[in-house]
């Protein structure tokens, strides 16, 4: 080895390096949150849009009669929010679960040893679990059709506070999937957070016929603005300000990814 020349020595191979983004990985990445949820289309596509119907059956037929809400139909003020509540649930899901079956699984190593940014892996977590929240309210939207006149009064409303919300809820599932080492923690997120935030948004009532505090407590609930805000794209009338609403969208946004990406940057609760 001595006698060899330094230029035919046996080097390692150096890691492959990329000049910006990825997209190969990013996209690699993305693919795979997307094709997780469609292998189980049953429990993550049909589920979801059956508790949607069961909803509307409940509150619109046995509830809510033939009653207007501010001039609205019932059912055509319930629906929206019934949709947007699918968009939450399943955006959050989406990454919380992805995360935590792989810490469960030993299968971190497959997200941090390929060539994959923080960023990277903010965006394609981040986008598949958007992709699953827009692609089941959109299937929500469609059950839930022939039960409420819904038509579309602001387009720009629907797609940004619908987009909106999946990334909101996807980089909370990102945060919680990276802070959760079991089940019940994910549980209480869940349990104690998310669907009280939920339910005290508006849904199915106006805000203003709450009790107090609950209805200081909602003025509060960025929930309650995106509901509103995407009611607001069908009906066209608002209970809360829509200014308020879209501000507090994009800073959530891209607070939530700041934050998601400072997690994956530090190695939060994956790297010891």
């Amino acid at each position: 080895m001595k006698d060899m020349a330094l230029a035919e020595a046996v080097l390692p191979p150096q890691p492959r390096d990329y000049h910006g983004i990825n997209w190969e990985g990013l996209k690699t990445l993305y693919v795979r949150e997307v094709r997780r949820f469609i292998k189980v289309g049953m429990q993550t596509l049909a589920a979801p849009v059956v508790t949607a119907l069961l909803y509307m059956l409940v509150f619109v037929v046995a509830v809510g009669g033939g009653r207007d809400v501010h001039g609205v139909h019932y059912g055509t003020f319930v629906a929206p929010g019934l949709v947007m509540m699918q968009i939450l649930s399943n955006a959050f899901a989406n990454s919380s679960s992805s995360l935590l079956q792989a810490k469960f699984n030993g299968l971190m190593g497959d997200f941090i040893t390929p060539p994959l940014s923080p960023l990277e892996l903010m965006v394609g977590f981040g986008a598949g679990a958007a992709t699953r929240g827009l692609f089941v309210g959109a299937i929500s939207l469609l059950a839930v059709m022939p039960f409420a006149r819904l038509p579309v009064a602001e387009l720009w409303a629907v797609v940004y506070f619908g987009l909106g919300a999946a990334l909101i809820m996807g980089f909370i599932g990102i945060m919680a999937g990276l802070w959760a080492e079991k089940f019940d923690h994910m549980a209480a997120v869940t349990n104690f957070v998310i669907m009280p935030m939920t339910f005290l948004s508006g849904t199915f009532y106006l805000v203003e016929r709450l009790p107090e505090p609950f209805r200081t407590f909602s003025k509060f609930n960025p929930i309650f603005y995106l509901i509103d805000g995407f009611r607001y794209g069908f009906v066209g009338r608002a209970e809360g300000s829509l200014v308020v609403g879209a501000t507090m969208t994009a800073i959530l946004v891209l607070s939530l990814g700041w934050i998601c990406y400072s997690m994956f940057k530090t190695g939060y609760k994956i790297k010891t």
